[in-house]
């Protein structure tokens, strides 16, 4: 099969169109034949090692120090499933799926194998894919979607609560903004000039033009602060935050990781951080959530698979809105 693979850290170049051989899946795995995938700031952040402050030993350790310990990147995919392990009893060949696979990555390729639910690896999922969603769409449900329903439900949101998402346009920032909202929440979305009508779109009650307004110095109190661009650390940010307040930090520095335990003994606020936590059931409820109409990945330009280096250029220049894709 054809995968890109990179054998260094670095800028998009470093990608390769190879063929490797192609996957078997073991007993209780399926073989998805891939027909869409995405491009992420993670993939931009394993592939480059621009992380944030603090993190540089720490993603060494986790990625490799001379050389990628995981030479295919790709997080999501959508497809069909093409072979089924003889003990799979969830899906059989022909099914229309969509698929995460996490830190494990993998997914720019042809094919890949993923573990039926309940079997070996939590790191790893694959759901059908709804039958309203193209598999350009399917495959942007998964990072994005995952990663704001696990910070909603770390801050335990509540119907009524006001939440602020920093960061709105982007492939997070979009799925936060539309999960809040689903869940009850009054949400303000933070975005530049250029993306204000994607968020209004999204759902959210107000939207706030960075370039033109900051957060912090409108009197403003919001229950929960969802930082997805890096940009509103507690030290910004607490003036804004309601008594009982919690800041999401999706991204943000080691410092600020080690700073929370100290906020929320001697405050009434919190910073929430970590990795993000997630199984088959939340794909399983994102799919829910887009066939009822509730969620709706954004996609922000389409590539072929032949073009994934210019997929990756665009994500690494840092101004995408929503999700970009990869067809297969």
């Amino acid at each position: 099969m054809r995968a890109y693979t990179y054998d260094r850290f670095g800028p998009p170049e470093v990608l390769e169109l190879r063929e490797v051989p192609e996957p078997v899946p073991g007993d209780h795995e399926v073989l998805v034949r891939i027909r869409a995938t995405t491009v992420t700031a993670g993939d931009w952040r394993v592939r480059s090692l621009e992380v944030p402050r603090g993190f540089g030993l720490l993603s060494r350790l986790a990625l490799g120090f001379s050389r990628p310990r995981q030479p295919i990147l790709g997080t999501e995919l959508s497809g069909e499933i093409v072979a089924v392990g003889r003990a799979v009893t969830r899906f059989r060949v022909g099914d229309l799926v969509f698929g995460f696979t996490g830190a494990r990555m993998g997914c720019h390729a042809e094919f890949r194998c993923l573990p039926e639910e309940g079997h070996g690896r939590r790191d790893e999922a694959v759901a059908l894919k709804p039958a309203n969603l193209s598999h350009e769409e399917a495959a942007a449900l998964s990072f994005g979607g995952t990663t704001a329903l696990s910070f909603l439900r770390k801050a335990r949101l509540q119907r009524g609560e006001k939440v602020l998402v920093v960061g709105a346009s982007g492939g997070v920032g979009t799925a936060a903004v539309q999960l809040a909202r689903h869940l009850g929440a009054r949400v303000t979305g933070v975005c530049s000039t250029a993306n204000l009508e994607l968020v209004r779109s999204m759902g959210a009650d107000r939207v706030i033009d960075y370039t033109k307004e900051d957060f912090t110095r409108n009197g403003e109190r919001y229950d929960v602060i969802v930082d997805t661009a890096g940009t509103a650390p507690f030290s910004r940010c607490e003036g804004s935050l309601a008594e009982g307040g919690r800041l999401l930090v999706v991204l943000g520095s080691l410092p600020e990781m080690l700073r929370a335990p100290w906020v929320s003994l001697t405050s009434t606020k919190k910073i929430i951080g970590g990795v993000a936590s997630w199984g088959a059931e939340d794909l399983r409820f994102l799919a829910s959530l887009a066939e009822a109409g509730h969620y709706r990945p954004v996609i922000d330009r389409r590539y072929r698979f032949e073009e994934m280096v210019e997929a990756h250029r665009h994500v690494d220049a840092g101004h995408k809105r929503g999700n970009v894709i990869v067809t297969v």
